[in-house]
């Protein structure tokens, strides 16, 4: 998690949400590493999940992270749990909750849906302190115009 934390607080030195990720492979080894984008790539799918995951696909030649755990900062949005699930990832490990646009228990719970054939193990509020306060200092720090 310090990784992603790390990762989070350059996104947003460059101006982007605070949000990192990076994927472990089955036996814990670090496949890749992200931090949103999307300010930088003009790109609204420039997710930090997104991006880790598509590197972690690259690194191990397939698309099938299988065993793999996706860490992030913030609780994946729909787009990034969708992505998770697909990728067939094992767990997801998340800091702070999303109220507002989280897709793994806040708001909607994507990833426990009983339709999909794969269903990722979540676990929550890893190293949320320190996410919320990125996040928090962030907004706080957008909105007075700064």
């Amino acid at each position: 998690m310090q990784v992603a934390l790390d990762l989070a607080a350059a996104a947003a030195n460059w101006g982007d949400v605070p949000v990192g990720a990076v994927v472990l492979g089955a036996d814990g080894s670090l496949l890749s590493s992200a931090a949103n984008e999307r300010e930088r790539r003009a790109d609204p799918t420039a997710h930090a999940e997104v991006l880790a995951l598509r590197a972690a696909a690259e690194t191990t030649g397939s698309w099938r992270l299988t065993g793999a755990t996706l860490v992030v900062t913030l609780e994946p949005c729909t787009m990034c749990a969708g992505a998770a699930v697909l990728s067939r990832v094992a767990r997801i490990v998340y800091g702070a909750r999303d109220p507002k646009a989280g897709a793994v228990g806040s708001l909607w719970d994507v990833v426990r849906d009983r339709r999909l054939n794969s269903r990722p193990e979540v676990i929550g509020g890893v190293g949320a302190e320190q996410s919320t306060r990125l996040l928090t200092a962030f907004f706080a720090e957008h909105r007075s115009g700064r």
